[in-house]
């Protein structure tokens, strides 16, 4: 039986290879008179080639760094306006695409970024937000999360001024991307879709997402991490795109949770963070649902799925063990996992003792 559901998806999405050379007409269809461009080094020669050619693109901004700081969202907001910008455009991964949401939504605001950072009452007017994804994994261009750091504060804002208008997902500008990069988002993306899928606010049509990206995933990301296929990458950043579409009503769960005092007091990039707890905990939620789920996508078992992430893992080089972090502070780290309110979203609920236990299996 089918239980009541409320769904909403408001970006429109424009999927294809080679979809990018149709910024400038996604950018007059939603009415985009004047443009900052938000991206991160990697990115910024074809940034500055976008700004050649459109004289929508007033300017670039092209100094976001992995793992996000308040305070380049906090001069992105300087640029849009001294540039009097009603769009963003980010071009870039997660932390690209979760900076221009931020400084989008600040933009008109009479408080600062960090007033707004710490009280997240983003105004109603915001800017309008055209993500362009060049990483398979975050789904931040079909979600109103945004993930931000200040200090030794790690934060993920749910907020509708978050919200993309847009989003131009081609899968041609993963190609260029660092193997290792692949195989750390690939994973990201595949915690998003089994999180959405074990949540306790899953419902059928996030479910039918969620699956879909990890039997994609399962059957693609090995491939696109090897070989850098064209088709394996395409149906990576397919899969990436699902699986932002499963979580972003459900939310993310455990994984997640302890991702966040990785991320911020080790360094480690959020997909890999996330890498480091999931199979772990893909075997303490498993359930007779997730078996059936494991089936689904080709594996015999729940732990059959568990040792091909140890696997995938293994053979990039991922952090698999604690100690390979250094000193580590276990009970910390099962404090602040605990208290994260993506927790409660785990179907199985985790005390700091269980969480702590889990730690030390992979200490």
């Amino acid at each position: 039986m089918i239980n009541s559901f409320i769904y909403e998806q408001p970006v429109k999405i424009f999927f294809g290879k080679g979809f990018l050379s149709k910024l400038s007409e996604v950018l007059e269809e939603i009415g985009a008179q004047s443009c900052v461009l938000v991206t991160s080094k990697f990115f910024a020669e074809k940034a500055n080639e976008l700004l050649q050619n459109s004289e929508k693109i007033k300017a670039v901004y092209s100094g976001v760094v992995p793992n996000p700081l308040l305070s380049g969202a906090e001069e992105v907001v300087r640029v849009i306006k001294e540039n009097s910008a009603d769009t963003v455009i980010a071009l870039g991964g997660g932390s690209s695409i979760d900076t221009a949401k931020f400084a989008a939504a600040c933009a008109y605001s009479e408080k600062t970024p960090h007033e707004l950072y710490l009280k997240q009452d983003f105004p109603k007017k915001v800017a309008k937000i055209v993500a362009i994804p060049t990483t398979s994994g975050t789904g931040s261009e079909v979600t109103k999360v945004s993930v931000i750091s200040h200090e030794n504060e790690k934060k993920s804002i749910h907020s509708p001024a978050f919200m993309p208008t847009a989003a131009i997902v081609d899968p041609l500008l993963t190609m260029s991307v660092p193997a290792k990069t692949t195989m750390i988002t690939g994973i990201d993306a595949f915690t998003h879709a089994i999180e959405a899928y074990w949540s306790v606010n899953h419902q059928p049509i996030t479910d039918g997402f969620a699956i879909q990206s990890i039997k994609l995933i399962t059957q693609n990301l090995e491939k696109a991490y090897t070989d850098s296929d064209e088709e394996a990458k395409t149906n990576m950043a397919y899969a990436s795109l699902l699986a932002g579409l499963a979580f972003a009503l459900p939310k993310t769960a455990a994984c997640h949770a302890c991702s966040f005092p990785l991320s911020a007091n080790y360094h480690l990039p959020h997909g890999e963070a996330c890498a480091l707890t999931l199979d772990s905990l893909m075997i303490i939620n498993n359930s007779q649902r997730l078996e059936e789920l494991s089936k689904q996508v080709g594996m015999e078992s729940t732990e059959k799925l568990a040792s091909y992430i140890r696997h995938l893992k293994e053979i990039s080089g991922l952090c698999t063990k604690l100690s390979q972090l250094g000193e580590v502070d276990i009970d910390m780290l099962s404090r602040e996992s605990t208290k994260h309110p993506l927790m409660a979203n785990n179907p199985v609920k985790l005390t700091e003792d269980d969480l702590r236990k889990m730690f030390e299996t992979i200490k």
